[in-house]
């Protein structure tokens, strides 16, 4: 990818995070694809627009339930723009960020499943006894975790949420959190797809709590296809899941160096995470900006 010539603050598994000025960062979306904590060599082709395009559209279905850090999807004058920027760069306005992950829960999958097999809980809290892997839960839950600068993210109760946020925060952020998963998830099913869960990054901008980084796309939610959900099992994703049953199946141990990805790997993820695109929004990705026909 071309080299940005701003101050380079920050770099995660996928975005690249640049100062523009005292006010505003430049969010440049990768198409690297991790598994497992591990970049992989092999870039996913678009992947990076795809996250890009989905949370733009959220952020406009959401725009009632909370404020959010996106000023405009342009490459901003002072930045070169050659063809691999358009469309995966977000100027986006400064705020402090929560020092907690805001996750919701509707399904009982992942990590949460893991622990109601165990203790029949999820973050502390019982639950109903009886509950199937992937089952929908009685109501959406705030189930927030820590942020972790490597390795895992920790779930925390929501009282330990309150003692690093604050709890008037940690209040706001978990009214946000549930209200736009109530949407999304609404919006979602009208569309054959189940937000089995999802992550949101909350920050504060001029005092008040507003969406941040991505929002509902395939790398911080569970997306299903609704028609093939079927309590009691593990329904496919539109994300990355294909990719670690594969990387599952060769043994490998999980530590760089990743293994090499096949063609048909990277071309049938590409194809999951433009399907989610597509179907969510009900626009043809090939109108996204920079994507080749």
């Amino acid at each position: 990818m071309t080299a940005v010539p701003l101050p380079h603050l920050a770099s995660g598994k996928v975005r690249d995070i640049y100062e523009l000025d005292d006010k505003h960062l430049l969010f440049v979306t990768s198409d690297r694809m991790s598994a497992f904590d591990v970049v992989m060599a092999e870039p996913i082709p678009d992947k990076g627009r795809v996250l890009t395009a989905l949370t733009s559209f959220w952020l406009e279905q959401l725009s009632e339930v909370a404020p959010n850090h996106l000023v405009t999807l342009e490459v901003p004058a002072s930045v070169p723009a050659p063809s691999d920027l358009v469309g995966r760069v977000m100027v986006v306005r400064k705020a402090e960020m929560l020092p907690i992950e805001c996750i919701v829960r509707g399904y009982l999958s992942g990590s949460a499943w893991a622990e109601y097999r165990k203790s029949q809980s999820m973050h502390g809290t019982p639950l109903p006894a009886g509950l199937r892997q992937s089952e929908r839960l009685p109501e959406a839950v705030f189930t927030p975790s820590t942020k972790a600068a490597e390795g895992h993210d920790v779930n925390i109760s929501f009282e330990e949420a309150c003692d690093l946020a604050g709890a008037d925060l940690a209040t706001e952020a978990r009214r946000i959190s549930l209200a736009a998963y109530s949407r999304a998830a609404a919006l979602a099913a009208e569309r054959g797809i189940i937000i089995a869960d999802t992550k949101f990054e909350l920050g504060l901008i001029d005092g008040r709590l507003c969406l941040c980084d991505e929002v509902l796309t395939p790398d911080s939610s569970r997306f299903w296809d609704a028609a093939t959900h079927r309590p009691g099992s593990t329904p496919p994703s539109f994300d990355k899941q294909p990719l670690r049953d594969w990387l599952e199946g060769l043994g490998w141990d999980k530590k760089p160096p990743p293994p090499r990805l096949p063609d048909d790997i990277v071309d049938s993820t590409r194809r999951r995470y433009v399907e989610a695109y597509e179907r969510l929004t009900g626009r043809p990705f090939s109108e996204w900006p920079g994507v080749k026909a």
